[in-house]
């Protein structure tokens, strides 16, 4: 966060042409629950609806769902974006079914790694738990 102080705002929303809502409702109320203001932004969010909505809102982190398995795709770029948009220290965190099945459970390191590599700073696959994502927020924002 630099020397920006966190304020414990998030953006949350499926990335790309992935209609799936579930997980990104339950992180929604999830969050709202530990005391977060969030912007949620439902299926189908482009990228620059989540930068948007990021810079209105002076969110600490943005947190990507993304279930159909195209991920990779729709992510790319995303950080870029971000640094473009004035957000260079926000956290970016990925989660759901974020690579095609096969690539998840056969290559989890390398999916990972795809996602570091394009500026991601958590990586989580599908069976991670909301309170367990408001956990690891909460440190890196103290870390932060």
């Amino acid at each position: 966060m630099g020397n920006r102080k966190p304020n414990r705002s998030v953006v949350i929303g499926t990335i790309g042409d992935d209609a799936h809502i579930i997980g990104g409702w339950v992180l929604m109320h999830t969050f709202k629950q530990a005391g977060f203001t969030v912007a949620y932004l439902g299926g189908m969010t482009p990228q620059q609806a989540f930068i948007n909505a990021a810079v209105e809102i002076d969110a600490d982190a943005i947190l990507v769902s993304s279930s159909y398995g195209m991920g990779l795709i729709d992510c790319e770029g995303l950080r870029d974006k971000c640094v473009e948009a004035g957000l260079n220290d926000i956290l970016l965190y990925v989660g759901g079914s974020i690579a095609p099945s096969m690539e998840l459970e056969n290559h989890w390191d390398e999916v990972e790694r795809r996602y570091r590599e394009m500026g991601f700073n958590r990586v989580f696959g599908n069976t991670v738990t909301a309170k367990e994502a408001v956990a690891y927020l909460e440190n890196d924002l103290e870390v932060e």
